[in-house]
């Protein structure tokens, strides 16, 4: 009991009639995650005391007084003092919940006060036994004790079963729904903040202890209250993931909760079986098909989830005579084993006269097969969940790091060793569940599930640990179905030794005895809880009573409340220090990963951290919040700060993303990402949190952001994230529409010709190309706005053909996105127009990134070429130089340069999916494979400048497919038909694209020649046929020509590695050519 009846300080709630008896359940948690159950059983009682009458009786005077204008209608009956009820409530404590076994006790209890004939005992010696007597049954065993009117059994699961949970799941899918339980399964294993609401007490208690027992083999870390007391609503302002109840009252609507963290909530309101999920919620894993199997399951028991109002409390037994009570505890004996013979044929006889005298009644059978029902039904549904976590991470123990030497190495430093290698355990997951996987993986239970496994090295495993272990080892050994699918004995043999323990006691409580008590107190008055003799109940066992443990959360007091605020604070700064941590350590991993570093950062990984920033700032802005604007904390203090200050100076409206009808969250989501690739995230917040005067009037005084020291040190790892680049606002906000400029910058001495062209311009990046777009005559640039590109990869570049005169020589071209305030690069080199060069009109360029966030380009406004673009690639200076004289480069140099750059292939497509570069640039970029290849055909390439003629690798490549022709049709090719076909695909190839529409000069033909060689494998094949050409000789100097096993054989060995790879070439490159 928590107190005897003469330490109460509560006062009973009262009422005119006699409502019918509560029962709920609640549970205490202390510091150390302990758990205390309490099971409260609630009833009215008839109030006798005259003070009390009298009292309520002057206090209906006093307001049939005021209102004597009111019509008689609506005045109060003259009768209501006459009869008053006052709430009386039975409660039990245990160390674990065995809701069944403590129901049914109190009810018992309450039955035996309500009963006109007394029982068999006083109540003291009922209470006295199953607080002193009854001990907790062992793992794996069944115990049977006494309560006032029938037996009432209780068991624990032993080391193979799952934990103990008697709460009725089949009730909480009843009352939600299988697809809602499963969504609310997600959030609370992905963290989130998840309110419970709705009137029925142990509605709220069913739900939360239900969803907790799926969990595993995972715990819930962080703030656990199904039910929240009134002077604990303080605690909605937890910046902390949680999960709470709160009982709706009535006349309260949902929108006048004023709850502070809306964006990160998940708001269960189960009397009207909905569920508001945060924005993105992922799907879990094979989500669909759990929910098919755990249909399958409540139909086998009869339990649908259709609409539902909150259960009724259960139906109480009706009082028994105490015939019936010894011919029950005579049967259970036979049941156990503990009758023979002549007692047998007794219990026989008296069962006879029973059934005939109808002294055995069907509630307790009923009951009993209800409770039977109920239990075998939890074990199903749980080991159906408990079976797709298996299936999910059933090789979990491959990807532990154990770094650590020993135990106290690894408790000095948990943070620096890296635990778990999340980025090859999500290599190996399905595509669909790696959205919800990937922040999983970050979430505390499964740190914590890792750092128990890590422990278990050095010291016993825990038991949760080690049977979920177990289960792996024998799921090993047995032929694997479809994932998560348990039929048969692996999902019912938990089921059947439940029902064993059930059926068949193992254990036999000491009865309930007569205690030496005073005669004469606490006699039996039906319809009144007598008061009990506290110091009997005291003095048997004072040893085995203890001092109940809670969390210092549950102490209402202004001190306590105020060090609870401010551990919030302390948490959220090392909250913030972690992550920032997080993402510069592995962002920099990613970035070292070409230099051979670690790094096992993936796209899909990054935007996960990114994610819990988000969450992690809308927690932060949401602590202590008095005044908010919609769903978003941080969206609120914007538009508060945009009102103050005047839309002109507030940081509050990123360009280009408040179009449309985009929900609130959503735009916050937008704004951090924006502000995050901008690298000016740290900065705006300063600027926001600059206004003191606004964030008295916003937050309480306990709110982190009036917490001046821990702001600042906030605002600082903030900081911190500027050392790296991000696109996260790129590559996410895919949809909205994005203003570029596109500047052409021609060479300095000859801008003068940009007046003769009409140039045109298609700028292609990861999510697509924006179409071609025509520049104006005379002018340098344009604007235009078109859907998110994503990071830009190529642009073409040409003009429409006006003659001779209509040429230029194009340095580079840059283009700016006026939203992010990136800047790209396409470096040329070339001139663009008839009769120059290699007379293209077309050329495709390749881009690159060069200076992300660069709102004070010198270059932006005056259109002429930035600082730090400079002039072309050293590489694509060496090209040129290669033009018009003898090479001067080492073919050891141009050998290397091609093992680099397929080498650099190779390691992209050996990575994941979601952590794979532009492939474009890897191929057709500074130091990409084709320029490499472009070298090495211009290595030795003779100076033939007759008549002042250029001589480029094309004319070459174009000769020897005109001497292949020539051959072939003589049939003078010598080989197999096996060395025949390279030769027809490289003819083919070559005449596909001169007959291309495109106005590609020789060099873009050369490319494209190349980039389709290599997506289709067939360089290497052709590398052979031009070495063997008789025009090679006459083509290249003896140096290279001399060198064919120098240069041409291992290149080609180079180019073969490439083989088996899937190579995917941009639209751009291959357009207006089909092969």
């Amino acid at each position: 009991l928590v107190h005897y009846p003469e330490s109460t300080d509560h006062h009973p709630h009262l009422c005119s009639y006699a409502r019918e008896p509560l029962f709920h359940s609640f549970t205490i948690t202390a510091d150390d995650g302990t758990r205390t159950y309490g099971f409260v059983h609630t009833f009215y009682e008839r109030v006798t005391n005259p003070r009390i009458t009298t009292a309520m009786q002057t206090l209906f005077q006093m307001h049939r007084v005021e209102h004597q204008a009111s019509s008689s209608a609506s005045s109060p009956s003259s009768s209501y003092g006459d009869t008053l009820y006052g709430s009386k409530a039975l409660c039990l404590l245990m160390p674990l919940p065995f809701l069944q076994a403590a129901r049914n006790f109190l009810s018992q209890l309450y039955q035996a006060v309500m009963s006109p004939a007394a029982p068999p005992l006083p109540l003291e010696s009922y209470i006295h036994n199953v607080l002193y007597e009854v001990p907790l049954p062992p793992p794996g065993r069944s115990l049977r004790f006494h309560g006032v009117q029938g037996p009432i059994v209780c068991q624990q699961p032993d080391a193979t079963d799952l934990p103990l949970g008697e709460y009725p799941l089949g009730d909480a899918f009843a009352l939600l729904g299988v697809d809602n339980v499963v969504r609310l399964l997600t959030c609370v294993l992905l963290e989130m903040q998840v309110l419970l609401y709705s009137r029925d007490l142990q509605c709220l208690m069913t739900v939360a202890e239900g969803i907790t027992c799926l969990l595993f083999p995972f715990q819930w870390q962080h703030i656990y209250l199904p039910i929240l007391p009134g002077p604990l609503l303080h605690l909605l302002d937890a910046p902390v993931p949680f999960l709470m109840g709160l009982q709706r009252r009535d006349g309260v609507q949902r929108s006048s909760l004023n709850l502070p963290h809306e964006a990160t909530l998940c708001f269960v309101d189960i009397d009207n079986r909905s569920l508001e999920v945060p924005e993105g919620l992922p799907s879990f894993p094979d989500q669909d098909q759990l929910a098919q199997e755990l249909r399958e399951v409540l139909l086998r028991y009869g339990v649908t989830s259709q609409p539902a109002s909150s259960p009724p409390p259960p139906a109480s037994p009706s009082p028994r005579p105490p015939a019936s009570l010894v011919l029950e505890d005579l049967i259970e004996d036979r049941q156990n084993g503990n009758l023979g013979g002549e007692e047998l044929a007794v219990l026989e006889r008296l069962q006879a006269l029973a059934c005939r005298g109808r002294c055995l009644t069907g509630p307790l059978e009923d009951r009993e097969q209800k409770e039977l029902r109920s239990a075998k039904m939890n074990v199903e549904l749980r080991e159906v969940v408990a079976g797709r976590l298996a299936a999910v991470f059933g090789r979990y123990e491959e990807f532990v790091s154990h770094s650590a030497s020993d135990l106290d190495s690894w408790l000095s430093n948990p943070e620096g060793t890296c635990s778990f290698h999340k980025g090859s355990f999500l290599s190996i997951q399905p595509v669909s569940h790696l959205h919800f996987l990937s922040r999983f993986l970050e979430t505390s239970m499964f740190l914590a599930f890792v750092d128990r496994k890590l422990i278990s090295r050095w010291v016993d495993s825990e038991p949760l640990q080690r049977l979920f272990d177990q289960r792996l080892e024998r799921g090993r050994g047995v032929p694997q179905g479809p994932p998560g699918c348990q039929k048969g004995p692996a999902l019912f043999e938990p089921v059947q030794t439940g029902e064993q323990r059930l059926l068949k006691t193992d254990h036999t409580a000491i009865h309930p005895h007569l205690l030496d008590m005073r005669i004469g107190q606490g006699l039996h008055q039906p319809g009144f809880f007598p008061t009990l003799q506290a110091d009997v109940l005291s003095r048997h066992a004072p040893n085995k009573r203890r001092n109940l443990c809670y969390s210092r959360l549950l102490d209402p007091s202004p001190s306590a409340v105020t060090q609870t605020h401010r551990e919030f604070v302390y948490g959220l700064l090392n909250e913030c220090r972690l992550k920032t941590k997080r993402l510069l350590v592995e962002r920099i991993g990613k970035e070292s990963l070409e230099a051979g570093g670690p790094g096992d950062l993936s796209g899909l990984q990054e935007g996960t951290l990114i994610q819990g920033l988000c969450d992690l700032l809308e927690r932060t802005w949401g602590h202590g919040l008095t005044l908010k604007q919609g769903p978003s904390t941080l969206w609120s203090h914007l538009l508060h700060y945009q009102a103050v200050r005047g839309k002109s100076d507030s940081p509050a409206r990123p360009s280009g993303v408040c179009g449309g009808h985009v929900i609130t969250v959503a735009l916050v989501r937008a704004w951090i990402h924006l502000a995050l690739e901008k690298k000016l995230l740290s900065k705006h917040l300063k600027e926001l949190l600059s206004d003191q005067e606004l964030l008295r009037q916003l937050y309480r005084p306990h709110a982190f952001l009036l917490c001046g020291e821990e702001r600042e040190q906030f605002l600082f790892h903030l900081l911190s994230l500027n050392a790296v680049d991000y696109l996260c606002f790129t590559r996410v906000f895919t949809a909205i529409s994005i203003p570029y400029r596109v500047v052409i910058i021609p060479m300095k001495k000859l801008s003068i010709a940009m007046t003769t062209v009409n140039p045109w311009v298609c700028v292609s990046g990861e999510l697509g190309n924006s179409g071609v777009r025509q520049i104006p005559k005379n002018t340098q640039e344009i604007f235009f706005q078109c859907q998110n590109l994503g990071r830009l990869s190529t642009l073409q570049l040409g003009q429409d053909s006006g003659g001779l005169l209509a040429k230029c020589f194009i340095e580079c071209v840059v283009v700016y996105n006026e939203v992010t305030g990136h800047t790209y690069k396409f470096p040329c080199g070339r001139w663009l127009g008839k009769g120059v060069g290699d007379g293209s009109l077309e050329r495709v360029l390749i881009g690159q990134l060069v200076s992300p966030g660069a709102e004070e380009d010198s270059g932006k406004l005056s259109g002429t070429t930035p600082a730090e673009l400079g002039s072309p690639p050293q590489a694509v200076q060496a090209v040129l130089g290669s033009l018009g004289g003898r090479s001067k480069i080492l073919s050891t140099e141009v050998q290397e340069e091609m093992r680099e750059a397929a080498n650099n292939l190779v390691k992209h497509f050996h990575k994941p999916e979601q952590e794979r570069e532009n492939l474009t640039v890897l191929l057709c970029g500074e130091g990409g494979l084709v320029q490499a290849l472009h070298k090495f055909f211009l290595h030795g390439l003779r100076s033939n400048r007759l008549f002042q003629r250029n001589v480029f690798v094309w004319d070459f490549v174009e000769k020897a497919v005109v001497s292949m022709d020539t051959v072939d049709q003589t049939d003078d090719l010598p080989g197999s038909e096996s060395q025949r076909m390279p030769a027809d695909s490289l003819c083919h190839y070559v005449h596909a694209i001169n007959d291309s529409p495109r106005n590609m000069g020789k060099e873009g033909k050369f490319q494209l020649f190349l980039c389709l060689g290599v997506r289709d494998g067939l360089i290497s094949r052709w590398l052979p046929l031009l070495a063997e050409s008789p025009l090679t000789p006459r083509t290249f100097e003896e140096s290279a020509c001399s060198g064919t096993a120098v240069l041409w054989t291992p290149s080609r060995g180079v180019v073969h590695t490439l083989h088996g790879f899937t190579v995917t070439l941009e639209a751009s490159l291959v357009r207006g050519v089909t092969l």
